[in-house]
């Protein structure tokens, strides 16, 4: 997600504790919010699918999905 995206929801997060938001305010801030969620949960996942488990023994064993 661009830093720009990013300091608009802090904007957007700053300003409604001082006034209400508008409704086209309201919803551009759950829509960039949606998109940071979608961004940061592939992050997460692209973190964890590269994640090995390192055993004492030195064998080493990729993380599964759970079901």
């Amino acid at each position: 997600m661009e830093q720009s995206k990013i300091d608009r929801i802090n904007e957007l997060a700053r300003a409604s504790k001082v006034r209400e938001l508008t409704e086209e305010e309201k919803a551009e801030q759950k829509a960039l919010r949606e998109e940071y969620i979608i961004a940061y949960r592939a992050s997460l996942r692209g973190i964890l699918d590269n994640t090995v488990i390192q055993r004492p023994d030195g064998s080493r064993q990729e993380l599964k999905k759970k079901k």
